[in-house]
């Protein structure tokens, strides 16, 4: 059963900088998401606001009327932030400070720990209640070094790369894993950050956190744990670009899971960097020769980010990249993954339904 949670995003729902409430709102297997908090888009339904379908998931002016309309008090306060500058101000302190004293759970995802607080510690012990910092990366007596032994791996391995951060890496891996396992194959999603652990990610870690000397080992051995249940796929989530001056996790992905495909996700409308205005976006071209040097593996595939872009334009740009680059090219939010599976099936030819009654072709 799936606890409780309200988000606080306030001023970023629907933002780059909101990807982790974007994320909770879209899915998750852990929360059950109750409201979000964000003033300035208050009274409005978050599924429709972020995709135009309603969730009946309402966002609140702020914490006093979330609690005063909602039927109980949330279990969880989960802040659903993610700036570049991960520092918390002394007012968003003190609305968390507020849900500690009404018995919400802290679930932090930024780099800066609440269970370091020393407010929060004793907050947290009188009205006993925990704080989670999902970010926080185990002892280093728990982190595993890289072996080589995804090497032998047989299982295809795919990675969801980006041209960028926030591009909507992570949302494209669960959509075709959930779509994987609508024809009926065992797949197996992989998280790298903290948004996929707050979703219920059962593997995998917030690598961003780990020294260098860890990362590449901690991806391999997500990969080698959830390989003990047999899947017939397995789809790790990317982070940031492998290009991209200011992060190395992309890199530390690649070299962990050493996958046999890569599908690349682009938003065509985005000029500079998230973030980095004065810095430039890729072309496609220079990623895609990028990451095939580096990883010695294929891009199979272009996903696109619809960011600033209507649905003529996506179309548009879907059948221009199509006959540009000789990739099949889709948006999973506004249509399928059905291009995915099939490229899937024809590199990797073994990967075939193994559930008939979920293998009949439709209608």
């Amino acid at each position: 059963m799936k606890t409780s949670a309200i988000v606080y995003c306030e001023n970023e729902f629907g933002k780059l900088d909101g990807k982790v409430a974007n994320g909770l709102v879209r899915h998750s297997d852990k929360y059950k998401i109750v409201g979000v908090i964000d003033s300035t888009k208050s009274g409005l339904d978050s599924g429709e606001h972020l995709d135009g379908i309603k969730n009946e998931i309402p966002i609140f002016q702020n914490f006093n009327q979330a609690i005063e309309m909602l039927d109980t008090i949330p279990e969880y306060f989960i802040y659903g932030i993610a700036p570049l500058e991960a520092l918390l101000s002394d007012d968003e302190k003190n609305i968390i400070y507020t849900a500690i004293k009404a018995g919400m759970h802290i679930v932090n995802g930024l780099p800066e720990f609440l269970s370091d607080d020393e407010v929060c510690i004793k907050l947290a012990k009188k009205y006993n209640v925990s704080i989670f910092d999902v970010r926080k990366p185990p002892s280093k007596e728990k982190l595993h070094h890289f072996t080589g032994k995804i090497q032998d791996v047989q299982t295809p391995i795919i990675t969801v790369s980006g041209t960028d951060c926030a591009v909507g890496k992570r949302t494209t891996a669960l959509k075709l894993v959930e779509a994987l396992k609508n024809e009926g194959l065992s797949a197996i999603f992989i998280t790298t950050g903290q948004t996929g652990i707050l979703q219920g990610s059962k593997y995998g870690i917030a690598i961003d956190m780990l020294s260098s000397g860890f990362a590449t080992g901690e991806v391999e051995n997500a990969i080698l744990e959830a390989l003990k249940e047999q899947p017939d796929i397995i789809v790790v989530e990317g982070q940031g670009a492998l290009s991209h001056p200011a992060f190395t996790s992309s890199s530390a992905i690649i070299r962990g899971a050493m996958p046999g495909a890569i599908i690349l996700q682009h938003p065509p409308k985005r000029q500079t960097r998230c973030d980095f205005p004065k810095i430039l976006m890729p072309t496609l071209e220079s990623e895609i020769k990028m990451l095939e040097i580096f990883s010695g593996s294929k891009v199979i595939a272009i996903t696109i980010n619809h960011e600033g872009m209507n649905d003529l334009e996506v179309e548009r740009t879907i059948k221009t990249y199509e006959e540009k680059y000789q990739l099949p090219v889709t948006d999973v939010l506004k249509n399928d993954c059905s291009k995915l599976i099939e490229k899937l099936q024809e590199i990797f030819p073994d990967l075939i339904c193994i559930n008939p009654l979920l293998c009949q072709p439709q209608e």
